[in-house]
């Protein structure tokens, strides 16, 4: 009984899913990965969030666009290897620095983007990757 209550489930959630979740890893794999901007040796990140205290005394959310620009070859195989530690560098350092902001406060671009470039060479191990900082909401 329960394994009929399985292949119902499973076999719902295949109907239901858009088609375009299915057939994406099919275009990954067929190499036409979907770009979203910046040119050739740009890597973007997926947004990051982090919790902060809004002015009014509630829970907000701070939102964080980010990507990095690496001209070289080498260094840009890395960075693309290196994406996981790169965003979980980022993720620490964003969660970290929202949850000093005091209430209602606006985040600091110019000390985000300068510490996020410290972990950028951090992570890959040289310089020479340009962190590039897009948009910060806080809502």
């Amino acid at each position: 009984m329960i394994r009929r209550r399985h292949i119902l489930a499973a076999a719902l959630c295949a109907a239901l899913a858009p088609a375009a979740l299915l057939t994406a890893p099919v275009a990954q794999a067929a190499g036409e990965a979907k770009k979203k901007g910046g040119g050739l040796n740009f890597i973007q990140f997926d947004t990051l969030t982090a919790t902060v205290i809004r002015g009014d005394g509630r829970r907000g959310v701070m939102t964080v666009d980010l990507g990095i620009d690496v001209p070289n070859a080498g260094l840009h195989q890395r960075a693309v290897i290196s994406g996981p530690r790169l965003r979980a560098a980022y993720v620490q350092m964003v969660q970290a620095y929202a949850s000093g902001l005091g209430p209602g406060m606006a985040p600091n671009a110019d000390y985000m983007a300068q510490v996020l470039q410290r972990q950028t060479d951090s992570v890959l191990g040289q310089p020479g990757a340009k962190f590039l900082l897009g948009a910060i909401m806080v809502n």
